[in-house]
């Protein structure tokens, strides 16, 4: 299930702490607690962890003011919050400041679990668009950022792909021959409901009734073309979260 990888629980609860790595040592992940946020600081400045789990509540420095120190240190290894208190506050700023996700205790172990396999396999894309620099650009960019990424030149073949492969994520234009943009995402959730779709395109008024439909077909959000680098990481990360934590809505189109 899992390869070999290096995890950080921090948590000032010593009994939960050595349940979770119990856990995961036992599925042969390699794990080290700290017990303090200022101990956890020490030690990701040695280790390149791939995730940590800390709790938002603890003596001498939060799991905020942690968070905001690794991200200093060592920005890639993916923090995922933990409270047993209504701290929405604290909450929100952690999700602000680039947190994974946040769980809730007592700690769901099936959610725990999915989350460092999901980390671990990396979220997939499927890029669609007939124009093949738009995909080669797209390609290059998102596995810059480790994202694990296939593209496809027409509607028929990103559905011949998300038959024999499980995309988290379509980037998918709206204007193409044959099957636009929308009729080939409808055909794709139909294979598999759970995927979520960005519409691109380089047009505006005449695709006006497409999106709006692409929209009540629960379609993310839309972007216009030229794309902008940023939202688009923005957006990936702000999916990967909501399908960890199981909530989507739609994202409003900057006009």
């Amino acid at each position: 299930m899992f390869n070999p990888i290096s995890i950080l629980i921090v948590d000032d609860d010593l009994n939960m702490t050595e349940t979770l790595k119990d856990i995961l040592e036992a599925k042969g992940i390699t794990v080290d607690v700290a017990y303090d946020g200022f101990k956890a600081i020490e030690m990701v400045k040695k280790t390149n962890y791939l995730l940590a789990f800390m709790d938002i509540r603890m003596p001498g420095i939060n799991g905020v003011d942690t968070l905001k120190k690794f991200n200093e240190i060592n920005p890639l290894t993916k923090v995922v919050m933990m409270t047993a208190y209504s701290l929405e506050e604290l909450v929100r700023e952690a999700l602000d400041e680039g947190a994974y996700t946040v769980l809730y205790k007592p700690l769901n172990i099936r959610k725990f679990l999915e989350i460092i396999e999901k980390a671990i396999e990396g979220i997939l894309i499927l890029v669609v668009d007939d124009d093949l620099n738009t995909c080669i650009t797209l390609k290059d960019i998102l596995e810059e950022k480790k994202y694990r990424v296939i593209t496809a030149n027409s509607g028929n073949q990103a559905i011949d792909l998300s038959k024999e492969t499980s995309f988290d994520i379509v980037i998918i234009d709206v204007m193409m021959p044959v099957l636009n943009g929308l009729e080939t995402y409808k055909k794709i959730k139909e294979i598999n409901p759970k995927i979520t779709a960005i519409m691109i395109t380089g047009y505006k008024q005449e695709v006006t009734s497409i999106i709006q439909e692409a929209l009540d077909e629960s379609v993310y959000t839309c972007l216009y073309k030229p794309l902008n680098q940023v939202e688009i990481f923005s957006l990936i990360q702000e999916i990967s979260k909501t399908k960890i934590i199981g909530k989507e809505t739609h994202k409003p189109i900057n006009e």
